[in-house]
């Protein structure tokens, strides 16, 4: 019998996890980028290989765009050519980090010449999603400073604000904006956005539209990321996640690769809190296949996130309530254990060859022939994201 019950492979059923469009292009550290045969040259091709994903786990539905790697000279273009491959545009990226005008700063730079630049780059972002059907407006900002005394921390807040403000203005109705917030890197001494409690003081005095974006990779080492989650959901203010992994700093590796107990744990807060097929928290993988082959990197990190859901829906919560009403620590933890090593890779197999789905999507994806086709028809690829 299988450890899943028919509510939760109802709950299972609905998932979706958005991927990022350049997660399929060639990509590395900031010492070598490694070319890989098949890698898309252009947007159309990054939809195509993102199909795939969704062909065989029927776990992704959607593809996240970044601007400018992904231009197109038509948008609404674009959206056809996800809808006839089966999935749709998604969340549209800002980029302000690759312009040598943005070496001290967009949004909040002390130059109002370069901070309209930037505004209006993200203004040409909302008129993308326009054209895409798109809902959310994320903005990552790799702004800061390297040295005590650079910058003016507290006029960078208020500039970044005032820049938020006029952006958030133009959203439409049904459109959200979502601030991701970072640790460290590329600025050392202080980042602008650093933590979630940051990002949350900005969307808050923005208004109902912004949330925050929490990527797993974006923290101190030992950080409780799980206790953030459940803080973001209890104040209404989670609008989305960035999947991955990390070692030591943002590695942006494959989801649970590292440490799956935090995966676990996190998509627990998920469950507890609200979460799990919440139309206003959107899970999206942010990942860098630097050694690997991208489209079976994505393959394996959706089916991660799955895992872990599944995992995480197994914890008896009467239980557990139970034991913590109760003061007894070990019941408690037991609990959480006895769910973590439950084994459902055999029941998800089932359920999937059940609706039509390979039993091992990886296995499927190996034996389609399509790494092999794109190996042969593409030459030249390197279009995605930093490589590009």
């Amino acid at each position: 019998m299988s450890v899943l019950t028919p509510d939760h492979l109802a709950a299972l059923e609905k998932q979706g996890i958005e991927l990022p469009s350049w997660a399929f292009g060639n990509s590395g550290t900031r010492f070598k980028v490694f070319g890989t045969p098949g890698t898309p040259r252009d947007p159309w091709e990054k939809i195509a290989d993102a199909a795939q994903v969704h062909k065989h786990t029927a776990l992704a539905p959607s593809v996240a765009l970044h601007i400018p790697w992904d231009l197109v000279d038509s948008f609404s273009d674009l959206r056809k050519h996800a809808e006839d491959h089966g999935v749709e545009l998604g969340t549209v990226n800002s980029n302000t980090f690759q312009d040598d005008d943005y070496k001290f700063g967009a949004l909040t730079h002390e130059d109002a010449a370069i901070r309209r630049k930037a505004i209006d780059h993200h203004l040409a972002c909302i008129d993308v999603m326009d054209a895409t059907g798109s809902r959310d407006l994320k903005i990552w900002l790799a702004e800061g400073s390297n040295y005590p005394g650079q910058a003016d921390m507290r006029g960078r807040q208020d500039r970044l604000q005032a820049s938020l403000q006029e952006i958030y203005a133009r959203l439409g109705d049904d459109q959200r904006l979502v601030l991701e917030y970072k640790f460290f890197e590329p600025a050392f001494y202080h980042t602008d956005v650093p933590d979630w409690g940051t990002s949350y003081a900005q969307v808050v005095s923005l208004g109902d539209k912004a949330s925050v974006c929490l990527d797993t990779g974006h923290h101190a080492p030992g950080t409780n990321i799980e206790f953030i989650v459940m803080q973001l959901l209890r104040l209404g203010k989670l609008g989305s996640f960035d999947f991955n992994s990390r070692f030591y700093a943002d590695d942006d590796l494959i989801v649970g690769a590292a440490d799956p107990f935090q995966l676990f744990r996190i998509l627990f807060e998920v469950v507890r809190g609200g979460g799990l097929n919440n139309p206003d928290v959107a899970f999206m993988l942010d990942q860098c296949h630097n050694v690997e082959d991208k489209i079976p990197g994505q393959i394996r990190s959706v089916l991660n996130v799955q895992e872990m859901t599944a995992r995480a829906l197994l914890v008896d919560r009467d239980a557990l309530t139970a034991a913590q009403k109760s003061g007894d620590v070990l019941a408690a933890n037991a609990v959480f254990m006895d769910a973590f090593y439950t084994d459902v890779r055999p029941a998800l197999a089932d359920w999937r060859e059940s609706r039509g789905l390979a039993a091992d999507p990886m296995k499927a994806y190996a034996e389609s022939g399509y790494q092999q086709k794109i190996a042969a028809e593409r030459v030249g690829g390197v279009q995605a994201g930093w490589g590009a």
